[in-house]
């Protein structure tokens, strides 16, 4: 079979589904590959919604995206097949990957945990009165090890604990606790798998930005940085400061030790030592004298 023979097999409607992510990926900078995967609908649209000015999301057919990607013709971005999966989205964009990561990041929002998922952060029930009152929920906290008191009718947690570490799978009897808490454990919004800048012919791995944290560990070098600059006496705009005090006082250290009377004992050796000089003198003197 030819391969425009296997063109015309492809219904119309996927075809033109085709042309129209091939077309957004020739005018844009960015396509990026995220996952959809146990994000709800409602949260999808309003991510979609806010985006709307600086991206275009689409979802399609694992099969579709192949198809797209094999109709574009430069060369790099064929490897991004082997990325594709199900539950998955295209972003075009003409901001930079990592300035479109970042965005997404901002943009997830809080869910309540399902069973099967898996977590990525630590989830704690921390202490303090509840509105559960006494019931079937007695035995699903003594499952958990909470422990907890009757107060006024309502349940109160005694002490906070850790119910999930990062890496473990949500139980149904964890579920339902955080679910009747009211706790939203779960960031959920669009996740970045990878992305291809069209200019730079390049794809990008690893590109999950979080503005946060990022800061904090920029904020954290700078200051070890500056420590180590200062202890070696690199001389900069941002060390000079630090260096001119750290001179100063040590200048009084120094005028301190100058300033101190001699150590006692220091003086009368002195002064021992040159009587002794010039007693040797004298006798060299007569020695002479005799001669």
């Amino acid at each position: 079979m030819t391969k425009n023979a296997r063109i015309k097999e492809i219904p119309v409607k996927k075809k033109q589904g085709i042309l129209d992510l091939v077309g957004l990926a020739k005018n844009n900078k960015t396509l990026m590959i995220v996952s959809i995967k146990n994000l709800p609908s409602s949260q999808f649209q309003a991510i979609k919604k806010k985006l709307r000015e600086n991206a275009t999301i689409k979802v399609a057919k694992k099969s579709i995206m192949e198809r797209a990607i094999d109709s574009i013709e430069k060369g790099t971005i064929k490897n991004f097949k082997v990325y594709l999966k199900e539950d998955q989205a295209f972003i075009f964009s003409n901001l930079d990957p990592f300035e479109l990561s970042a965005i997404l990041s901002k943009n997830k929002s809080m869910s309540r945990a399902r069973v099967g998922q898996v977590v990525s952060d630590e989830i704690v029930i921390e202490e303090g009165a509840t509105d559960l009152v006494p019931g079937p929920i007695i035995s699903e906290l003594n499952g958990l090890g909470l422990k907890f008191s009757i107060e006024d009718g309502k349940i109160s947690i005694k002490e906070k604990k850790i119910i999930l570490k990062p890496g473990e799978i949500v139980s149904e009897q964890a579920a339902s606790i955080m679910s009747k808490l009211d706790i939203k454990p779960i960031a959920v919004g669009l996740e970045p798998i990878v992305a291809y800048d069209s200019k730079e012919d390049k794809i990008f791995e690893n590109i999950k930005i979080d503005p946060e944290k990022t800061l904090t560990d920029l904020k954290s070098s700078y200051g070890k940085a500056l420590a180590f600059a200062v202890k070696i006496a690199y001389a900069c705009k941002d060390t000079i400061k630090f260096l001119l005090g750290k001179a100063k006082s040590h200048e009084l250290v120094i005028s301190k030790l100058i300033k101190t009377e001699p150590v006692e004992g220091i003086k009368e050796a002195v002064e021992e030592k040159a009587a002794e000089i010039e007693n040797k003198k004298d006798d060299q003197t007569k020695s002479k004298e005799e001669k």
